[in-house]
């Protein structure tokens, strides 16, 4: 297995994590029009620790390639929406804004890596 595979596993572990130590930090990103934002919010860091499981297991690791590709799409509008939120909130520091837009381009070195998961 790759390391960017394991780098991949590594991230969404993390990140499943955080879901559940700091869910209000992501309840405020979930996109404004979506109900019972708690719950996506479990779901998705559910998903991010199962999909870490699956990259680094080789009998999982086409489906946790395909799903990992999934949910970075599905996610993309809650990181846009930190985006916007930030750039609007003028007591966050420039840097953070900054660091939630260079953010958005890193998605799609993320969905090729799951993508090569899927195939390995």
């Amino acid at each position: 297995m790759s390391r960017d595979i394991k780098v991949l596993a590594g991230i969404f572990a993390v990140s499943g994590v955080l879901h559940f130590v700091t869910p209000r930090m992501y309840e405020a990103i979930v996109p404004k029009p979506l109900p019972r934002k708690r719950e996506l919010v479990q779901v998705s860091g559910a998903a991010e620790l199962a999909l870490a499981g699956m990259l680094l297991h080789p009998r999982g690791r086409r489906l946790g390639g395909l799903g990992s590709a999934a949910l970075l799409v599905a996610v993309l509008p809650a990181n846009v929406q930190m985006s916007l939120d930030a750039a609007r909130d003028s007591r966050r520091p420039w840097w953070f804004t900054l660091g939630t837009v260079l953010r958005l381009p890193l998605q799609l070195p993320m969905i090729r890596i799951a993508m090569k998961a899927a195939r390995s």
